[in-house]
This record gives structure tokens, sequence and C-alpha cells, in this order.
């Protein structure tokens, strides 16, 4: 097992590749969007929740959490636990947009996540192996984008099951990565107290104590018909199970608006639209690559783009047919990104994405009149053909190839 404030590894010489899922949580969410707010507060004990005689603590930071403040509890207690915090009352709307801003993160990573709440959610990232490396990789990169981009920390769980990956989050916070592979399961779970698993609440710990289980190794030491005498069929059975790791529980997407995109914070803020519209282009490409693999065509083209000061616009294009070809991403992105008529505005972060997907074997492609039978499609065929046999990036457009990439 390996953790890491700043890097995860795989730990004493174990490959991640058993290890395809990751639970990522925002870390004290709620307080961590205030404080891009109010900077001032950093390092000070900071309480989000209603300041009424009913008010409740819904985000603490860590420093209030040192005296003791928790979620869900009671307002007044957790000013007598620290009467030096700042209350902040709840700005749900501004929680709601950095959410998405984060999902949108993960879904650039990997199709298949699965939101828990606004602040964390499942990822299986087997499929983007190839592409963004191994599951530990792939958890550093969102911690840092989590970062950079919306200037909250998170921390990530990286395990064969979802079950193990949440704990594993839980136990490298706050902003830390912790791997679990497979064959190190048991010997990260059996040590942990009973409530650590799913469904322990304060009764079933306190049955289980009297029973003289105190921990998982304690509770997987029993035969399984013993808890289901003790818990009942069911309760036995998942508890036991889940003490020896057992979780086959697959993660299920939740994306209402299917869509395929990309997008790229930049080093430093950049206010040249030539490099912008080069990042574009690469954004386009990368896009489309990814339609023509997962078999979808586009009608719907937006661009996004970040200002400095976080502020975020969209717009949006409706193609005349759906595509896949990059140059007709390109075109409409460049054309909708030139539109905002941004005067050199120095900008963080830009995107593009395709939406109204469908599947791409349906559509046949209608030539207009003029048109050649073979073109950008077929080349760009092509390019797909090289990146799979030598890698991401081996043929790209000539504008790119002479200007390194901005990270």
């Amino acid at each position: 097992m390996t953790r890491g404030n700043a890097v995860g590894r795989p730990g004493r010489g174990h490959d991640d590749a058993t290890c395809p899922i990751l639970h990522v949580d925002m870390d004290a969410f709620y307080a961590s969007v205030e404080l891009r707010l109010r900077p001032e507060l950093r390092g000070r004990p900071v309480i989000v929740g209603g300041s009424g005689s009913r008010g409740v603590v819904l985000s603490a930071t860590y420093e209030a959490r040192a005296h003791g403040v928790r979620s869900a509890m009671p307002m007044l207690r957790a000013r007598r636990l620290c009467p030096a915090a700042e209350v902040i009352p709840p700005d749900f709307n501004t929680y709601v947009q950095v959410s998405r801003g984060v999902m949108e993160i993960f879904r650039s990573m990997t199709p298949l996540v699965e939101p828990l709440s606004l602040d964390e959610a499942f990822l299986d990232v087997r499929g983007a192996r190839r592409l963004l490396g191994r599951p530990a990789q792939i958890g550093e990169l969102i911690r840092a984008r989590v970062q950079d981009e919306q200037s909250i920390t998170c921390s990530v769980g990286v395990a064969p099951s979802k079950f193990v990956a949440k704990l594993a989050s839980s136990r490298c916070k706050p902003d830390g990565l912790l791997v679990v592979p497979r064959d190190e399961v048991i010997g990260f779970l059996h040590p942990l107290p009973v409530s650590a698993l799913w469904g322990v609440g304060e009764r079933t710990e306190e049955h289980l104590a009297r029973l003289g289980l105190r921990t998982v190794g304690d509770l997987a030491g029993v035969p399984v018909a013993t808890l289901q005498r003790a818990l009942g069929p069911a309760v036995g059975a998942h508890l036991s199970d889940l003490a020896w790791g057992r979780d086959p529980r697959r993660v299920t997407p939740s994306e209402p608006d299917k869509s395929i995109g990309s997008e790229e914070t930049f080093p430093h803020d950049v206010d040249d639209p030539e490099h912008i519209h080069r990042e574009l282009l690469r954004l386009s490409e990368r896009t489309a690559a990814r339609l023509r693999e997962q078999g979808y065509v586009g009608r719907t083209v937006s661009v996004k783009v970040r200002f400095a000061d976080f502020t975020t616009l969209t717009r949006a294009r409706t193609l005349r047919e759906p595509t896949d070809v990059g140059q007709a991403v390109y075109s409409a992105a460049r054309a909708l990104f030139d539109g905002l008529n941004l005067q050199r505005a120095r900008l963080r972060l830009v995107g593009v994405r395709m939406e109204g997907l469908i599947p791409g074997s349906r559509q046949p492609h209608q030539l207009m009149l003029g048109e050649r039978d073979s073109g950008w499609r077929e080349a760009e065929q092509a390019v797909d053909r090289a990146s799979r046999r030598f890698g991401p990036g081996a043929v790209r457009p000539a504008t790119l190839v002479r200007v390194p990439r901005p990270d």
C-alpha cells in the first residue's frame, strides 16, 4: 500500500494494474470553495453552515476539525468547540458550478464515472490506461487538474474494487493518494475497525462489540453462517464479503447528456489568439479521435473558455449534419471562439466538446455538391491507424508539430 501527498505509486514493487477503480473525494468541499473567494481565511478555522439556533455544520476546514468540529454537528456545539471559527453561510449555486467543473475533469479521463454526490465519484479507468498511463498516474493527473482548474484539493483511492477505493481515499486525506494493490487488500482491511465496513452503523457496531468483534479481521474470522445467525442472512453475508475484500459492483456511469470533449488548462494565462487557435485545433483533433474510437458522430460543437478570474463562457453551434471529422469540429470551434471577440482577454482554459451524439454506423455521409468522395475523414482514419501502431501523436497537423504543446 502506498500513500502520498504529492505522488502515488504502487507499493513494494507491486503493479497497480490490479487497481482499475478510483474513488475521488474533494477535501472539505464547501469550505474549500469558499476559501477561493476568501483567501485571507486560509489556515484559519472556517465552518460552512446555518448560523441560527437550528443551524448545522455542512463543512469545516481541517483547522476547525482539529477542534472536534464535524459535518452534521449542530452549529451551537461547533461554536462552543471552536469559538474562533469563521462561520460562512452556504452558497449552493457556486458549489454546483464547481462540482460540474470537477465532473468534467473526471469525464475527460474516462466515460465510466459514477457520481455519488457533488464532491465525490467512482471512476473506472481501465480503458484510459493506453492514453493516460497507469491508474495511479491517472489519479495524480486528476489531483493536479482539480487543484489547477478549481483551486481546491482532492484525495484519491486506487484499488481493485469500489469499496476498497472509497476506504483508501478516506485514509489519505487531505490532498493524498493511496494505492491498495489486490494482493494487499486483506492486509489493508483487517486492522481497520468494523465501523469501516459499509452497513455497520452505531447499533451494529455495538452488537459486534458485544460478540467480541472489534476489527475487520475479527469479523473475517467468523464463519458466514454464524454471522448470518447473529445479524440476519443478508447483513451477515454482506459483511463477510466486505471483510474479505469481495465487492463485485461495477462503476455505473451517470451522464444524462452524452457528450465527448477535451479541454486544457494553460500553464500561464494566454491572450494570443494564434496560440488559442492551435490549442482549439489540438482539442478538436483529440475530440474527433475519441468520437471515432467510440463509434459516434456528433451534431453540436461547443466551446468553453475560462478567464483568469475563473469566469467561464460556453458557446455552441449545431452542424448541418453529424460529424466525427476533426477539421469540421475545428472549423466550428474556431468560428465560435472568434465570435466571442475577446480582444486579447487572458484565458486560463479552453475546451471543445461534441454533443447530440448518435452511433456513427447509422449515419452515412451525405456528399455536398462538388465535394470529393474522399478527404479529411479518410486522412484522419489513417492517422487513427498510425496512432494505434506507433502511439498517440505519431501523426499530427503541421501547425502542432512546429509549436510545442502548452503542457
